[in-house]
């Protein structure tokens, strides 16, 4: 999926900048171990820390305050202030649990992966199971495979 996002977006002379919570830099390595992919991203930021989220990437501090970081607004909130901090076209987001603990009163596996472009933002819910890493890659694969969907949309 990575080779194909960065090969749609080269495709349309868009870049990209990727928002990483839960995956903590997962979506950004994916996509730089395709070759050519520094003509497209950007960069990334793993915001792990609630607080950064909104210190660095600008998601409102009363929506983290009173929904915590697991909700569809901070991901998308994440995914245009990726946009803008990094210059991109494309904004890409996740935020989630990847358990074993619930997280903000959220179970694990809820993940929320984010699209912003110029024409607006889409957001989807993902309710992953099994093991922490597996939470982690699927949370991965739902961001790339949302992005592609965006990105084949606007095609």
């Amino acid at each position: 999926m990575a080779r194909d996002l960065i090969g749609r977006l080269g495709g349309h002379g868009w870049t990209l900048g990727v928002a990483e919570s839960l995956t903590g830099g997962g979506v950004t390595s994916a996509l730089v171990a395709v070759p050519g992919a520094s003509a497209v991203l950007r960069g990334g930021i793993v915001a792990y820390a609630t607080a950064l989220k909104s210190q660095l990437l600008a998601v409102d501090g009363g929506l983290l305050a009173a929904r915590g970081a697991v909700d569809p607004d901070v991901a998308s909130q994440m995914a245009a202030g990726v946009r803008a901090v990094t210059g991109a076209d494309v904004g890409l987001a996740t935020t989630g649990v990847a358990g074993p603990e619930p997280q903000d009163g959220q179970p694990p596996g809820l993940v929320y992966v984010a699209v912003s472009t110029p024409g607006g933002d889409r957001v989807r819910r993902l309710d992953l199971t099994g093991s922490r890493p597996a939470v982690i890659a699927g949370a991965t694969a739902g961001a790339l495979g949302l992005a592609l969907e965006v990105i084949s949309d606007l095609s």
